[in-house]
């Protein structure tokens, strides 16, 4: 009986000792488990911090691309609308020579009643492509007796006009033209000192 008790021992301290075993290894995981969750957390919360950040860099490109966009198609429409605005520009810009050399033939004095037939032939045409240069938004800049101003005149003399006053446009060489707000050829004139 003896020996029965000692294996009846024996047998409950193995199973109290694998108890104790099975008991820890349920503890530790029980840690482990609650370890876990709060690791994952800390990686959750760190992915989630991450994805923000991406989220946020891509709104801005986004937003970034979306003004580039806006910027581009803006621009378009600026020179869209001055390639309408100015498109006779070249033509004109042509034509000068031309009517350079129509206001010098008119300058000629008639000796006889078949040259004046003809310049009255050529201050017609003149006046037709005048009227034309008009239509399309061309003008001549007005200069003899204006005040010199840079942007509209180009001055290649000066002589000493005491009737004029000073700075002002007593002689024009050449005439200047704009197109609506723009100066093509500005006038080429004498300026008084």
């Amino acid at each position: 009986m003896q020996e029965e008790q000692k294996e009846q021992l024996q047998s409950e301290e193995e199973m109290n000792e694998s108890g104790v075993e099975a008991v820890e290894e349920h503890a530790e995981s029980n840690e482990e488990h609650a370890k876990g969750p709060e690791g994952d957390s800390e990686d959750q919360a760190k992915k989630i911090e991450e994805l923000e950040a991406k989220l946020q860099e891509y709104e801005n490109r986004y937003l970034r691309l979306l003004a580039d966009f806006d910027n581009f198609r803006r621009r378009v429409k600026l020179d869209k609308e001055a390639d309408e605005k100015y498109r006779a520009q070249h033509l004109i810009t042509n034509l000068l020579p031309a009517l350079d050399n129509f206001e010098r033939a008119m300058q000629i004095e008639p000796d006889n009643e078949q040259t004046r037939a003809l310049l009255d032939g050529v201050n017609m045409v003149y006046k037709s492509i005048i009227e034309a240069l008009k239509s399309e938004g061309a003008e001549q800049i007005e200069a003899v007796g204006k005040e010199f101003d840079p942007n509209l005149h180009q001055a290649v003399m000066q002589t000493e006009d005491d009737e004029a006053g000073e700075n002002i446009v007593v002689e024009e060489f050449q005439k200047g033209y704009m197109l609506k707000d723009r100066v093509i050829r500005p006038a080429m004139v004498k300026v008084s000192k």
